[in-house]
């Protein structure tokens, strides 16, 4: 069952009036929901940490890991620092809290790391899990963990180019050519159109915003300060470019997501209009190919964190995930 987290925070509440904290969450729900609101509330809660602090990594006694490497994964490093930190002693009998963000971009060799913690969790410790795709975790995590599932907020909404692309996963997952390599590819390429368009409108917003600059501002300073304007459109195109993609990216993910809770029964849905699709598809495939697919797009993410070649990425990645 899914909650808001104010419903969320008072249960926790409640079980730490009773002595009957667990010393593992999993904060699991989609963008938008409030996990890390959730768990800088929780961090309050049993720490007294200022909420606003708790993410900028002014709280005392209370430790953060997430995506820092040029892959954007969680790597055995930050999770080897957490468990030291945990291991010392807390200031003022406070409880020491863990949280980690986006915990399903953890690398194999961390997530090993970090079971080793969850088994064996340091004194007066309170771990919490962050994730929009929890199902991507290793059971033996998922199970040492109490879950708590947020709601998806009421109102929320996709944008244009999520639903696009979610009517291209519709299209192709119910035609003929479903699963074959030219079904597949043809999703590659109507992948790279929507991106296309998407760079075009960038590109397009931002050169009018210069032009509306230089129009204004030639008469009033010099050369120079507009040659480094046109260098910040650049830069801000591209910047603007890769946060929509990393979108696109991760509706992939929401869709295999909701693939794989149908084919293991649970009623939850990432994306409640396709489900008709996803269930289909879920019938079609076993867990672990569903598993394997969505490895394939870890790889595919971490690929594109590389810069290498984005339209070659996307045909090996969308052959690899689409052909069954």
């Amino acid at each position: 069952m899914a909650f808001p987290p104010g419903i969320a925070l008072d249960y926790l509440r409640g079980a730490q009036e009773r002595d009957r904290l667990a010393h593992a969450y999993l904060i699991a729900g989609a963008a938008g929901s409030g996990k890390r609101v959730l768990a800088a509330e929780i961090a309050q809660l049993v720490n007294g940490a200022e909420p606003a602090a708790v993410f900028a990594d002014g709280a005392p006694d209370v430790y953060l890991a997430g995506p820092e490497s040029k892959s954007r994964r969680i790597v055995i490093e930050q999770i080897r620092q957490l468990e030291h930190a945990l291991q010392m002693q807390a200031r003022g009998g406070r409880r020491k809290v863990a949280i980690v963000s986006e915990a399903d971009r953890m690398v194999p060799q961390a997530a090993n790391a970090f079971l080793k913690t969850l088994e064996e969790p340091p004194n007066n410790s309170l771990l919490l899990l962050l994730s929009s795709i929890p199902e991507v975790l290793p059971d033996t995590i998922l199970s040492r963990c109490l879950t708590l599932q947020l709601a998806t907020p009421a109102g929320a909404s996709l944008s244009a180019e999520e639903r696009e692309l979610l009517a291209l996963l519709e299209g192709v997952a119910t035609e003929k050519s479903a699963g074959n390599v030219h079904g597949a590819y043809r999703l590659a390429q109507g992948c790279q159109r929507l991106l296309g368009k998407i760079r075009s409108d960038i590109q397009e917003e931002n050169g009018a915003t210069l032009k509306s600059e230089e129009a204004r501002y030639k008469n009033t300073t010099d050369g120079a300060w507009l040659d480094s304007r046109e260098d910040h459109y650049k830069a801000l195109t591209e910047s603007l470019y890769l946060q929509r993609r990393a979108q696109l990216v991760e509706m992939l993910f929401l869709w295999w997501s909701d693939v794989l809770r149908a084919s293991t029964g649970l009623p939850a849905r990432e994306l409640p209009t396709a489900e008709a699709t996803t269930a289909a598809l879920a019938a079609r495939l076993t867990t672990p190919e569903i598993l394997r697919r969505m490895r394939r797009l870890e790889e595919l993410r971490d690929h594109l964190d590389r810069n290498i070649q984005e339209a070659l990425a996307l045909e090996v990645a969308f052959l690899n995930v689409f052909r069954f």
